[in-house]
């Protein structure tokens, strides 16, 4: 279990991933000893994985932004095109973009609007730019002949493109990089497009209950949750360094 563990660290799933896979291997564990007599220890006991050390979110650099886009250009098809989007234009998380449906998606000749955030059923609705407007309706004008599903990305194992798919979908993407383009984007994550999004939306001068809003950071009362808006925007060392050469 230890050994599957760390495999799965090495090839970049989460921690929080990496629990659930030892919460329903240690469920099946214990259905084994109790209803089965099979097993006289459970093998995730005394199994840790220790919390993501606290940092600063992820702001990605000129280069990294720009490396990113390229690969989408060159290798992805218009399903790929769409779901980089909606995490780099539009911060969605991965969770949203699975779960999004095509009831939920709104657009025009000119505007578009989304109805998301399927995590913890705090829906929203938001604007997107036209580049998100552009991909999703390129993507869905070609899917129509694809498959019947209610949502807006599939798989040919379901009706659905889960998580785990669109994770997998980033690290087969990373993978065609230049050998030069790889070190610069190969830690990278798709929950760290969101972060990015919150950085240069900040940049560009959105107030941190704007930021709120976009992103989904929102309280049981409705109110915009700045807290939460501030760690995906606090100050980076690289910040602090280029205003280190402005003191006079």
């Amino acid at each position: 279990m230890e050994i599957y563990l760390d495999e799965l660290e090495k090839e970049g799933f989460s921690g929080s991933h990496r629990n659930k896979v030892k919460a329903a291997a240690s469920s099946f564990a214990n259905w084994l000893i109790e209803e089965k007599g099979m097993l006289q220890r459970n093998p995730t006991k005394g199994i840790t994985i220790p919390p993501r050390p606290a940092m600063a979110p992820r702001e990605l650099s000129h280069d990294q932004r720009y490396v990113l886009r390229n690969i989408v250009e060159r290798h992805c098809d218009l399903r790929g095109k769409a779901i980089f989007a909606l995490g780099y234009w539009a911060a969605l998380r991965v969770s949203d973009v699975s779960w999004l449906r095509i009831e939920d998606i709104h657009i025009g000749p000119k505007v578009g609007w989304i109805r998301t955030d399927y995590k913890g059923n705090k829906y929203r609705e938001i604007d997107i730019v036209n580049k998100v407007r552009r991909a999703l309706a390129e993507y869905l004008e070609d899917r129509k002949n694809y498959k019947d599903s209610p949502y807006v990305f599939t798989s040919q194992r379901g009706n659905r493109l889960t998580e785990h798919g669109i994770e997998h979908w980033l690290r087969t993407l990373k993978s065609k990089a230049t050998k030069d383009e790889w070190e610069l984007i190969q830690d990278i994550t798709f929950h760290d497009l969101r972060h990015d999004f919150a950085h240069r939306a900040r940049e560009n001068g959105w107030t941190l209950e704007e930021v709120a809003y976009y992103l989904g950071h929102i309280t049981k009362r409705g109110t915009p949750a700045i807290q939460t808006t501030a760690r995906y925007t606090q100050v980076s060392r690289k910040q602090l360094k280029d205003k280190l050469r402005l003191i006079k």
